[in-house]
């Protein structure tokens, strides 16, 4: 059965659980000194949505065993796929019953560790838990850099703790939320190509190490060595560490692309064309309409989607894009003019403007505050290359 719809027959299950207990007396109830909080940290999968590994809470009491899961998502809403383009999709916290915990879970590494908390303590993270999952509370909307599956765990258990008692220590890495992404992305190219392609400088900001959990691996980690003050002492804040799935710490992830199916190999391929149908133009005087038509409407088509993102989306790190400077809606004008007749005039202005604009920004990128795809450049030398052939081509058919 495939994954997703195996989890959402688990998900659907405990969603009929939880809304049959709308009555939110038992918030209140005192808690046993049985009572256990725990982090538990799912290692990434080899679904496109799992590569960065999931986060859970874990808590028993009363008998009862429940796994608080902040990243349950309905695909089949209505308007679903719009709705997460333009950041409005909404994710639901559901308690999952721990004899499904590992459902849609099979063969990743598991991690749970046990948090040092007072009882009181402990109380406030169920009776939170409890109201956020019951209907009218449990949805939320998702921001997969800030509020997601992780960051929402560390927060309620942050929240639960007296104020200033717990210390992180200092980040053990300097990196930034791109290099986070590209690291646990390495297998999927075509993926990380279109993070890089849609989301902007704000991807490039050196993180601090809050900043950085929005990763589950590094929120384990963080937990894993940090303290709490109490009565006057710093005490650990994971009293016990289970890893309750071994497996590897990369996850169950896709093997790598093969490399002459990766971004990379496509854009040098595309260049080396362009480069032999550039001297070929050149020696005929004639420009190659179909692949100036391609080219440019694809650069044009990027753009326009990459503005349409900036324009009406709410996701985080959309703006500024520096890729605008390359892949741009103007490109469009070269694609729908290119195979007219009596509009060479216009091209070669177009063409003469891309042309600088290329060339700027392949010499300065190194400059500016984002980080590039390295299958980017290959796709500005093509775009300056069929440029400067129009130009050459035209030139030589007037005189």
């Amino acid at each position: 059965m495939n994954k997703i719809w195996l989890l959402a027959i688990v998900y659907i299950t405990a969603l009929i659980h939880i809304n049959a207990q709308t009555d939110t007396s038992s918030v209140a109830a005192p808690l046993d000194s049985s009572t256990t909080v725990s982090l538990v940290t799912f290692y990434p999968g080899d679904e496109s949505f799992a590569i960065y590994g999931h986060t859970e809470i874990r808590i028993q009491q009363f008998g009862q065993d429940y796994y608080y899961n902040y990243g349950v998502f309905d695909f089949n809403s209505p308007g679903f796929i719009y709705r997460f383009v333009t950041g409005d999709a909404m994710y639901y916290c559901v308690p999952i019953p721990a004899k499904y915990a590992r459902t849609g879970m099979e063969g990743r590494r598991m991690v749970e560790q046990r948090l040092n908390l007072t009882q009181s303590q402990a109380e406030r993270v169920r009776n939170y838990l409890i109201v956020n999952s019951l209907p009218d509370n449990r949805a939320y909307q998702y921001r997969y850099l800030t509020d997601n599956c992780s960051t929402r765990p560390r927060d309620i258990i942050e929240n639960a703790l007296d104020d200033d008692s717990l210390h992180y220590g200092e980040a053990p890495r300097n990196t930034t939320y791109r290099k986070m992404m590209t690291h646990y992305g390495k297998n999927y190219p075509w993926q990380q190509f279109g993070i890089d392609l849609v989301l902007g400088s704000k991807l490039d900001k050196p993180l601090d190490y809050r900043q950085q959990m929005f990763v589950p691996m590094v929120l384990m980690e963080a937990f894993d060595g940090a303290t709490l003050m109490r009565d006057g002492q710093w005490v650990p804040l994971v009293s016990e560490t289970d890893v309750v799935v071994d497996g590897s710490e990369e996850g169950i992830v896709l093997p790598p692309t093969p490399w002459w199916r990766t971004p990379l190999a496509v854009s040098i391929a595309i260049l080396i064309l362009a480069i032999i149908l550039t001297v070929r133009d050149v020696k005929r005087r004639r420009v190659t309409l179909w692949f100036d038509t391609a080219f440019f409407a694809m650069l044009g088509i990027i753009g326009c989607m990459i503005a349409f993102l900036i324009t009406m989306s709410h996701h985080e790190a959309l703006s500024p894009n520096y890729n605008l400077l390359w892949a741009h809606p103007l490109a469009l004008i070269a694609a729908i003019l290119t195979p007219l007749k009596h509009t060479q005039r216009i091209l070669r202005l177009y063409h003469g403007l891309n042309a600088v604009v290329m060339v700027l920004t392949l010499a300065g990128w190194y400059f500016l505050p984002q980080a590039a795809n390295m299958a980017f450049f290959p796709l500005m030398l093509t775009s300056l290359l069929r440029s400067i052939s129009f130009i050459l081509s035209t030139r030589t058919l007037e005189r």
